[in-house]
């Protein structure tokens, strides 16, 4: 299956993203962290010293604290704001950002001028040398860059962390992999989400993106820790249903007559995605109320989210 239509960051794409994160910034500062936050943008814009740089990016935490950019009870102007920022870039959205992580943001994209091939270089030098905390907010900002497709490989690395929030910082509420990353390096994700116990419904484009090789993998690795005698998370069935059918019909049967309610919930929305006419002749003969909700279409894979994280 063929990536979503990749989107390139401009220069003017780029001024109107760091616009929009600083005006939500703004929401969130009292006077004295703002008037250091517009200071040392001011610096940014004609300074090319990476050390300035290296000093804004390691003091905003410190100096703007890293509370959520939007507030627990937004107003009708913080919530415009975010949804201005949106705008900017398709498929993306701050909403779960912090406001550090935002500030970090404007100071590296004030810091562009124009090309591209410098801007990536000294991208490479901030993630070589990031902390956790900055690496999730560089990977968290992938969408934004201005040359989107010299950061593929860098995309790829942080797929491939054992870091759970690193990894989540890609492949959670961000564009970039969905947009950018071959069939390979896709499945990879989705599986390493799996393997380190990361959810899998905050990925973008994971309905879109799924295809047979990544169910095949999936029921390969759903084997694998039966055999061992470990669960395997409701959500993998989500990738598998679309292709459902012989093995994975008698897999989705096991689970449909599983003790636990969340994996019962899982194995009907699977089955209800089956194009094979088994699938929906093994729901109705269950006769459960997840099979019956899911060929009503009552059931949703965000539903199946929400209860997990409750």
């Amino acid at each position: 299956m063929e990536t979503s239509s990749p989107v390139e960051i401009s220069a003017e794409d780029a001024a109107a993203i760091a616009e929009a994160l600083a005006s939500l910034v703004r929401e969130r500062l009292e006077d004295e962290a703002w008037d250091w936050f517009a200071r040392t943008r001011d610096m940014l814009r004609t300074s090319k010293e990476d050390r300035t740089l290296y000093i804004a990016l390691g003091l905003a935490p410190r100096r703007l604290g890293k509370e959520d950019l939007l507030s627990s009870s937004p107003s009708s102007r913080e919530i415009a704001l975010i949804e201005k920022a949106a705008a900017c870039r398709a498929g993306w959205s701050p909403r779960h950002w912090s406001v550090d992580q935002a500030a970090r943001v404007v100071f590296l994209l004030t810091r562009y001028h124009g090309e591209e091939g410098e801007f990536f270089a000294l991208m490479e030098r901030l993630f070589r040398t990031a902390d956790v905390g900055e690496l999730i907010c560089f990977y968290q900002a992938l969408p934004l860059y201005p040359g989107q497709a010299l950061y593929l490989q860098r995309a790829r690395e942080g797929a491939r962390t054992n870091m759970r929030p690193v990894f989540e910082a890609v492949a959670h509420r961000n564009p970039y992999p969905r947009e950018r990353f071959d069939e390979e390096a896709w499945n990879q994700m989705v599986l390493k989400a799996l393997f380190i116990e990361s959810r899998l419904d905050p990925i973008l484009g994971l309905d879109e993106r799924a295809n047979p090789e990544l169910a095949r993998m999936l029921l390969d690795y759903a084997h694998e820790r039966w055999a061992a005698g470990r669960p395997v998370s409701p959500e993998l069935w989500r990738c598998v249903g679309p292709f459902a059918r012989d093995e994975a019909l008698e897999d989705l049967g096991r689970v449909l007559d599983s003790d636990d309610p969340l994996e019962r919930m899982a194995a009907s929305l699977a089955l209800a995605a089956s194009p094979d006419p088994r699938a929906r002749r093994l729901l109705e003969e269950s006769g459960s109320e997840f099979a019956r909700a899911a060929l009503a279409g009552q059931l949703s894979w965000s539903g199946l989210a929400a209860r997990m994280a409750s």
